[in-house]
């Protein structure tokens, strides 16, 4: 007679079904949560073995579902699990965040996941309060753990402002400990991203006193008395100590060029600041070199300067503020607080395979009123597809009656629809701009009209018609399905 066995595999399942299941019906004192316990393993198991076969999808939706049935975070977890091996940054997020409803206050493993998922997915902002409450319940040795956790994940932020905003916000509540040195400096970094001057230079001098040779805080304090055009002959002390002490750092470099420009000495910092933008080309050197020149009346060389500067990152704060406050003549003028847009669009895809290929057309029309736009997709004929509203940190789509919502409009209408159209973005790419909140390349043609941009994976094609309208934008990207191309005409029926 043969043994019986049980598969490892199978034997693994069956434990976490049983335990999950005994875990639910225990809670109940009747027989019908015993029988409820039952549908736990018989679902659990389901969503297992649909997972092995290749089923993500309905094995996260069945954890998920009875997490929120049963209020038990385990199956929570089990789906945020499913979701991250799945490559699904978005369902990890919702996962997580049910996980974390679901546990008891005192349990911190959710919150750190919580936490880490948030700014993984670049939503610094909405981490601030589950991090201050995790920071609540944890020790001052546990805190430096998640602030110096916080502090690496920083330089994976796609806008740098609103994470050390974010970050501010979070180790404000806490006391960092003067020994760490490193931590101490992105706090101060942080409060002057937060508005917070007097906080940074508090804390930078600090560090000073501590370590007076410290390049990045002597450089950090220097720039900002000198950018704000105060204490200059403290900030070119300061400075000019950095350099002497790192003297093939472009950054500190940039400074010392835009100290000796605030004391007035415009051709020595011009030197100083064409060998750091040499050095290392950014746009925040850009911005000051071109600066020096349009005060030394080189306004071509400066044009020139700030729009290679553009092509590095046309979202740098510093070179945003430049061209606003100085307004060359081939900047993009101011543009109304509501515009509106109407035309046709074609999507072609060409997959990795031949069966991948796929393509659509129709038409589209845009609206921007402040921060909302709404977009309406149509089919070739006219009939209305979608309608997708998107503000900040929202997204919603209408269809067939029924309203479908998420953080991401991208996203959300690739889900939808199927169709890989980017939402966000739009309403700022149809005025030659590109979206705040991320690195962005621009270049222009010789009327300073731009000419083409990169951002977010997207490089979008211009074409301008009569009275600097837009008649045609092409957007081209590849992805994990093949290349996208999107041509979108653009109809002027006043013209």
């Amino acid at each position: 007679m043969s043994k019986f066995t049980i598969k490892p595999f199978f034997q693994g399942l069956l434990l976490l079904a049983l335990t999950l299941g005994a875990a639910i019906s225990s809670q109940a004192q009747t027989a019908a949560n015993s029988a409820q316990g039952g549908q736990v393993i018989f679902e659990v198991l389901a969503s297992e073995i649909a997972l092995q076969r290749g089923d993500a999808g309905l094995a996260y939706n069945t954890y998920i579902e009875m997490a929120r049935q049963y209020k038990d975070p385990r199956l929570a977890q089990r789906a945020m699990e499913i979701a991250i091996a799945g490559g699904s940054p978005d369902l990890a997020l919702q996962a997580a965040k049910t996980w974390d409803e679901l546990s008891p206050a005192s349990q911190t493993k959710p919150k750190e996941v919580l936490i880490t998922l948030l700014v993984l997915n670049n939503r610094w902002s909405d981490a601030v309060k589950p991090a201050i409450a995790l920071l609540s319940q944890q020790t001052p040795a546990q805190q430096e753990m998640l602030l110096l956790q916080l502090q690496a994940l920083l330089a994976r932020a796609k806008d740098e402002t609103e994470a050390l905003r974010a970050f501010y916000e979070i180790a404000s509540t806490v006391k960092i400990a003067p020994k760490d040195q490193g931590l101490l400096y992105t706090y101060a970094m942080s409060a002057e991203k937060a508005g917070r001057l007097d906080i940074m230079e508090k804390t930078l001098r600090e560090i000073l006193r501590k370590n007076p040779n410290d390049a990045n805080s002597l450089n950090a304090l220097g720039y900002s008395l000198a950018d704000r055009n105060i204490k200059l002959p403290e900030a070119f002390a300061l400075i000019s100590k950095a350099h002497q002490l790192s003297p093939k750092d472009s950054f500190i470099l940039d400074s010392l060029g835009w100290v000796n420009f605030r004391l007035g000495k415009n051709a020595i910092a011009l030197e100083q600041l064409q060998e750091a933008f040499t050095m290392k080309p950014e746009a925040d050197i850009a911005a000051h070199t071109g600066e020096v020149m349009w005060v030394m009346n080189r306004k071509s060389e400066a044009e020139e300067m700030w729009r290679q500067g553009q092509k590095l990152d046309a979202n740098n704060p510093t070179l945003k503020e430049t061209l606003k406050r100085l307004k060359p003549d081939w900047t993009t003028p101011e543009q109304p607080p509501n515009s509106s847009w109407d035309g046709r669009f074609a999507v072609k895809i060409i997959g990795i395979t031949e069966a991948q290929n796929q393509g659509g057309s129709g038409g589209f029309s845009l609206t921007q009123e402040a921060l909302k736009d709404t977009l309406e997709i149509r089919n070739p004929v006219g009939g209305s597809i979608a309608k997708i509203i998107i503000m900040p940190g929202e997204a919603s789509l209408e269809r067939d009656g029924q309203i479908v919502t998420a953080i991401d409009a991208d996203t959300l209408v690739q889900n939808t629809l199927g169709l890989p159209l980017p939402a966000r973005g739009l309403s700022n790419w149809l005025r030659g701009e590109v979206r705040p909140g991320s690195e962005a390349s621009v270049e222009r043609n010789p009327q300073g009209q731009v000419s083409k941009i990169n951002q977010d994976g997207w490089d979008l094609v211009y074409g301008w018609g009569k009275n600097n309208r837009l008649d045609k934008l092409t957007m081209t990207r590849s992805s994990n399905i093949g290349s996208i191309d999107i041509r979108l005409v653009f109809d002027h029926p006043n013209d």
